[in-house]
């Protein structure tokens, strides 16, 4: 069985000294549960860091960055290049969160442009597709998913879809104020991501595929969503940026697993 990917991603929090905090509140659970994968996506300016910190401490936690320019270089004032990852010893990718479609004009476009520029750099991307509430509403939360996780393998040779790993995170279930999606939500829109990659790819390469929910996940709820079909693993919020709370999370997971 593959290792459950259990992860989060910063955001634009945490300054250097809370970081190594909570790399060190990580440490005092090494070696983490061997059944789980962890990761964490803190801001570009302290991926490095972070990174090192792990490795020093023999934490077996991968790391990532927050967004990644498609070139290789050039003028792109703010932005960050494949090469510029792989500086920092990180090796994931997060494409496409739903923060950056609103705020900062990521399109399906730039989201297939910038999997194809980590996977051919030997990055993983973890490609972020979500449904808004009005989508929700409208009863076409299926299609939007579907549509935008084919937008993002669009052009990809199988091999390298079975590179990529996908979370569903339903916009109306992140940040602060979101509603967890409930079991029968989170089954329904797996067991549909899983059956349109199988359609396009055949079961090896769907099978490959990590599919992760994100949206509200605590530490009331991870279990039973984990438990749900091709549900393999978990992208938490708020509940995982502090060092000791993941590390409880951690292992109560790894109970189950």
């Amino acid at each position: 069985m593959a290792a459950k990917l259990i992860g989060t991603s910063w955001k634009m929090n945490k300054t250097l000294p809370e970081a190594l905090d909570y790399c060190a509140a990580l440490a005092q659970g090494a070696p983490l549960p061997h059944q789980l994968q962890p990761f964490v996506i803190p801001p570009f300016t302290l991926v490095r860091e972070v990174t090192q910190a792990f490795k020093k401490a023999g934490i077996n936690c991968l790391t990532g960055v927050q967004n990644m320019h498609f070139a290789d270089q050039g003028a792109f004032t703010g932005e960050i290049s494949p090469l510029m990852v792989k500086d920092t010893g990180a090796t994931l990718v997060e494409i496409g969160h739903s923060e950056r479609r609103e705020f900062f004009g990521e399109t399906d476009e730039t989201v297939q442009l910038k999997a194809a520029a980590a996977l051919r750099h030997g990055l993983t991307p973890l490609i972020c597709i979500g449904d808004s509430l009005r989508e929700k509403q409208w009863g076409v939360s299926e299609e939007t998913v579907v549509r935008q996780m084919k937008a993002a393998l669009a052009g990809l040779a199988p091999e390298s879809v079975a590179r990529v790993i996908i979370a569903y995170e339903p916009i109306w279930a992140i940040g602060e104020h979101g509603v967890p999606a409930t079991n029968d939500e989170a089954r329904t829109m797996h067991q549909r991501l899983y059956r349109a990659l199988e359609e396009s790819y055949g079961g090896k390469i769907a099978h490959r595929v990590p599919l992760l929910y994100g949206g509200s996940v605590n530490h009331d709820n991870a279990l039973a969503l984990l438990s749900l079909p091709h549900v393999d693993g978990l992208f938490i919020g708020r509940a995982a940026w502090d060092g000791a709370s993941y590390l409880q999370l951690l292992k109560t997971i790894a109970t189950r697993c």
